[in-house]
């Protein structure tokens, strides 16, 4: 038996220490805010942290995970820069299709946590080997400085536009 830490909670996992991580919370756990993309580490469709760092869940084995924090976009917004980086991504409306969205948010989110104002080429450095097939790669790079920006702000100046969306304004 495995026991991984997912979003802070533990999970028992009863599957061969080389499952990858991706199909153990998506077929086991049913955690599939995570989406599968190419399976070769190549697209970034797969992407989740393992303390703070963005990886490729696709072909990273459970047991690289074993007394390691994962995190999954299902948790990404319980802080102030996933929060930031949803609420750009809504306000900007990068999605298209949204598929590779996720991972998208992920890396973006992981970017902003070291580098608190990333330049330009920061950000195409970090977002680089995130593939969106619709093309949004403007809007994503702008949804990038939004929540820079906004992460800097004063939070009391803001209100994060998922809180509207839940405190029942639309």
């Amino acid at each position: 038996m495995t026991v991984l830490t997912i979003n802070g909670k533990q999970h028992e996992l009863t599957l061969p220490e080389d499952t990858p991580l991706l199909w153990a919370l998506r077929d086991q756990l049913g955690m599939t805010g995570t989406k599968y993309g190419c399976g070769m580490a190549l697209c970034g469709a797969c992407t989740m942290h393992l303390d703070g760092e963005p990886i490729r869940s696709c072909v990273t084995p459970i047991s690289a995970a074993i007394n390691k924090k994962i995190t999954t976009i299902e948790a990404i917004a319980q802080d102030k820069v996933g929060m930031a980086v949803q609420d750009a991504w809504m306000e900007l409306g990068v999605p298209q299709c949204g598929y590779c969205q996720s991972g998208q948010i992920m890396s973006a989110a992981a970017l902003l946590k070291k580098v608190m104002r990333p330049n330009d080429q920061q950000i195409t450095e970090a977002m680089n080997g995130n593939i969106c097939r619709c093309g949004t790669y403007t809007r994503i790079h702008a949804a990038v400085k939004q929540a820079s920006h906004a992460i800097a702000a004063p939070l009391s100046k803001k209100t994060p536009a998922a809180a509207k969306i839940k405190g029942g304004a639309l």
